[in-house]
């Protein structure tokens, strides 16, 4: 493999991709054996390894230029053909599913491949070109208008993610301007912001309708691969609102006690410690060192994954101007290489996305080596994150190395953020199934929903008169709700089994890297639930599941937070 940066692009042939597809469905009509049936599943399985890293390749290059001309127009090239491939994968999918050789199929590759293929017969639809298309140029346009936001604040020049920074300030009225600043930037382009979710929101609407549904959410379901129902993520999050609430609620009380105000608002909701949050002590090339050091200690896999990482190049890392905003990883699947990308803006957020994604990538590579099929490379989202998310915890002991003597600091505020988010997140899953259920709401309405879910999971929320945000705009910097609706209750539900794997590591770490090591190289090779009882992890949609995943957690925390009281009482009395 080339590096990166030197890697060629060319465009696929679309046409010979879908006389491929039409091939290999006659192919599988006329296969006489399971061998001739398995030549065609292989060959069909590298056709679309090329395409993807194409696909893939074009999608990061956009992704770190958005003002790049060529990869704008590849990125549009692949959201206007790929949906054209639909009656082709359909009729191989079709094939497939016809195939006298299913149980030798099975047999081979586990009754997850037909599985897949029947949910995805079930998704895809001719009817549903056109709108696919639309959906993505939509798509793009909100992701370019994010990607725009130049503003001039203390001297320098940045976008969303570099305000991150001045949110973190010990400077509280930095803070609050920092806010300010995001606020300013969503409610001076709010009206296209409206309009695109109006028209994506109709548009999805009208999808799940040509599929014969209601709305958009069973199909929504059926595009994120869910093998539960509405009914059970909405028990999820009936758990969450009755039972963690409650103590989130209690912890961001001692956190306005411990930064020294009245009040948390929202400006000092990632401001941890009056005297300073932790930040890395070093620039990307310190970051990056750090990283490969952890790696190559925490375990032979995670050394060699990560030297691969750093030898070709594999990632993208600090925040620069027309970089799309947030942090994600992908794949080039005909060099079984993940991809890591990600806007650094000098605070611990730098540590948390870069073991985040890597939690991805090492599961992506694990995955690569052990599975036999792209179909198998990822799981379904939520299991997806489990990956990620345990990554961040797996890797604690190891935040000396990037935050010195603020390393506990740093470990104590990760794990407040990983729990105070699960919240947040089922507030955002709530939100999208009350828009897909109501398309009719206006953009009014919908702040109004917004803001009565943030009175019932976020009820210590306060924007401190912040107009744009008080009448209910905060959703709308949240590009999952925009580009992939339904996915952020992956994170929610992955957080379980994440902080069932810190529970784990205190009981004994060597069992806890084993299952996890064995839910990563398992891939998409199994649906979730089958994926959870592999990894030792619980059913978070069973009744008590929400605080008995989150215990140690919650333990530690508060533990820490009454030893941080005991010893100021004990300062307190010798002076």
């Amino acid at each position: 493999m080339q590096k990166f940066s030197e890697l060629q692009y060319c465009r696929p042939d679309i046409q010979a991709m879908r006389s491929g597809l039409a091939q290999d469905a006659e192919r599988l009509k006329a296969a006489s054996s399971f061998e001739d049936t398995d030549a065609v599943l292989r060959a069909h399985d590298a056709a679309l390894r090329e395409f993807a890293t194409m696909a893939n390749l074009a999608s990061i290059r956009n992704t770190i230029d958005t003002s790049d001309r060529f990869y704008e127009a590849e990125k549009v090239f692949f959201d206007t053909e790929t949906p054209k491939n639909t009656p082709y994968t359909l009729a191989y999918d079709e094939a497939l599913l016809a195939s006298p050789f299913r149980a030798e199929i099975g047999r081979k590759y586990g009754p997850q491949l037909l599985a897949l293929t029947e949910r995805e017969a079930k998704r895809l639809s001719p009817v549903l070109i056109e709108s696919t298309i639309e959906e993505n140029r939509l798509v793009r346009e909100y992701q370019k208008l994010l990607a725009s936001c130049r503003v001039q604040f203390m001297g320098e020049t940045v976008n969303l993610s570099g305000l991150r920074r001045f949110q973190q300030s010990p400077d509280r009225a930095v803070r609050k301007a920092a806010a300010a600043a995001v606020s300013d930037f969503l409610g001076a382009n709010a009206e296209q912001l409206d309009t695109l979710y109006d028209q994506l929101v109709v548009l999805r609407n009208r999808m799940g309708q040509l599929m014969g549904y209601d709305d958009f959410t069973p199909l929504g379901y059926l595009r994120m691969g869910r093998t539960y129902e509405p009914a059970d993520v909405a028990r999820f999050r009936a758990q969450v609102a009755e039972e963690l609430v409650p103590v989130c609620t209690e912890l961001h009380r001692r956190h306005a006690a411990r930064i020294g105000v009245p009040a948390l608002k929202i400006y000092d909701e990632t401001y941890q410690f009056a005297d300073g949050n932790a930040t890395p002590e070093g620039d990307l090339a310190f970051m990056v060192s750090a990283a490969q050091r952890m790696y190559r200690e925490l375990s032979k896999e995670t050394g060699e994954f990560f030297d691969f990482m750093v030898q070709y190049e594999l990632m993208d890392l600090l925040t620069k101007p027309n970089k799309r905003v947030g942090g994600y990883c992908t794949s080039l699947p005909a060099y079984q290489a993940p991809f890591i990308f990600s806007n650094f803006n000098g605070t611990s957020a730098d540590v948390d996305v870069l073991t985040h994604e890597a939690g991805h990538a090492f599961a992506g590579r694990c995955a690569g080596a052990a599975q036999p099929l792209l179909a198998y490379a990822s799981p379904t989202l939520e299991a997806c994150e489990i990956h990620s998310m345990s990554m961040e915890f797996f890797t604690h002991p190891w935040m000396e190395l990037f935050f010195g003597k603020n390393a506990d600091k740093y470990r104590y505020s990760h794990l407040l953020e990983s729990l105070t988010f699960i919240p947040y997140g089922v507030c955002v899953d709530e939100f999208q199934h009350i828009v897909y259920a109501n398309p009719a709401l206006s953009p009014a309405e919908r702040k109004e929903a917004w803001h009565a879910l943030e009175a019932k999971y976020l009820p210590h929320r306060d924007y401190d008169g912040d107009a744009f945000m008080e009448a209910g705009g905060f959703w709308q910097k949240q590009q999952h709700i925009y580009a992939r609706p339904f996915y952020y209750i992956d994170y929610a539900l992955a957080s379980m089994g994440a902080f069932e794997f810190y529970g784990k590591m205190q009981a004994d770490r060597a069992a806890a890297w084993e299952d996890y090591l064995r839910l990563c190289r398992a891939g998409g090779s199994l649906p979730y639930r089958a994926l959870l009882k592999l990894a030792n992890l619980s059913d978070p949609f069973e009744a008590g599941g929400v605080m008995r995943a989150v215990k140690a957690g919650v333990d530690t925390l508060l533990a820490a937070d009454d030893l941080a009281l005991q010893n100021e009482r004990t300062e307190e009395r010798c002076k």
